[in-house]
């Protein structure tokens, strides 16, 4: 609680160029805890190196609205980067992940708070409609049943950013170091109590979506490779097929020449295929393995954390400390 003896909850708006919502987005957000007495707010923002006026206007509104902290990246270090610095940054017994675009609507925002009180560290919207088009809404839906599927840990059906945290999850978060976070799959995979509730997503009303399907395809990958070592055992399992059939292929070439006499036929188009089959099957999997790699080389670089340019309402040191803190940032500057 805070000095007012309300429960404080933090609410994570992510934005990269959202001009045209990010007004509409604070002032929606204010209205919900409007009607909730028992509850005070935090907006935490995390801009993404917008080129826009998004940070100007996050200046306005942080000059008028203390409870309103913002961090502005000084590139774009991606959409799974800023929302895991924006978690780390929480100071409220609980947090909500919401988009600034507004499409989960913030409404059920109170419905989440009553599931929390009942006991959820976790609470997830499971998105009943999607108002994508049919091909994004398919590749969606297909993508939430294949990590089900291939990951070792309990990722929820059709749940996407939309949730609520308790502060115990706030307090994993906060010892994360990963340069390629899938912030979604690495709260499931934390256990504790988590609860869904099915909610209708509502169309973008401003702005331009900033996830085209190659920037899905990406976060797909990302999820794949963060959760589950299907790829890797996939391509262990294929070379042991292979390998096993090019030895009975061989075989068979030593028993017919050596011991029955067959005249077997030299033949260019044989050679060729098996040739290019090994090279395909090579680069197939020297490319997994070195996805792996990639990522396990760039964890043993320890680059630094999403450098913080400027910060609002955080104090003076916050854009010194950089944006992984080991504990919730203090309003109050240590003299």
């Amino acid at each position: 609680m805070n000095s007012s003896g309300k429960t404080l909850v933090s609410v994570l708006v992510p934005a990269f160029n959202e001009e045209e919502n990010v007004e509409r987005a604070y002032t929606t957000i204010v209205d919900v805890f409007r009607g909730l007495p028992d509850y005070d707010y935090e907006i935490v923002v995390t801009d993404n190196h917008s080129t826009d006026g998004t940070f100007k206007l996050l200046k306005e509104i942080a000059a008028r609205d203390p409870n309103v902290r913002a961090i502005r990246f000084s590139r774009n270090y991606g959409y799974e980067r800023s929302v895991l610095v924006a978690y780390q940054h929480a100071n409220g017994a609980c947090a909500v992940q919401i988009d600034c675009d507004l499409q989960d609507p913030p409404h059920h925002i109170p419905h989440m708070l009553e599931l929390w009180r009942q006991g959820h560290e976790v609470v997830y919207g499971v998105r009943k409609s999607l108002p994508d088009g049919f091909v994004i809404r398919w590749l969606r839906r297909a993508f939430y049943a294949c990590m089900r599927l291939v990951s070792e840990d309990d990722l929820p059906l059709n749940a996407g950013e939309f949730r609520l945290v308790d502060a115990r999850i706030l307090r994993e978060l906060r010892r994360v170091e990963d340069t390629s976070p899938y912030v979604r799959g690495l709260i499931s995979s934390m256990g504790f109590s988590q609860v869904g509730f099915e909610y209708d997503r509502a169309a973008r009303v401003a702005g331009t979506s900033k996830f085209p399907l190659k920037a899905l395809l990406a976060l797909a990958i990302d999820g794949v490779l963060n959760h589950s070592l299907l790829p890797l055992r996939l391509a262990s399992t294929l070379s042991l097929l292979f390998g096993t059939l090019t030895f009975l292929l061989i075989f068979v070439y030593v028993i017919g020449s050596f011991v029955l006499g067959q005249d077997w036929p030299t033949g260019f188009t044989t050679t060729t295929v098996l040739l290019l089959i090994s090279i395909t099957l090579n680069a197939m999997f020297l490319g997994i393995v070195g996805e792996y790699l990639g990522r396990v080389f760039m964890q043993s670089k320890k680059r630094p954390v999403p450098i913080v340019q400027a910060s609002l309402n955080f104090g003076d040191d916050a854009a010194e400390a950089g944006a992984n803190r080991s504990r919730p940032p203090s309003k109050a500057k240590t003299p």
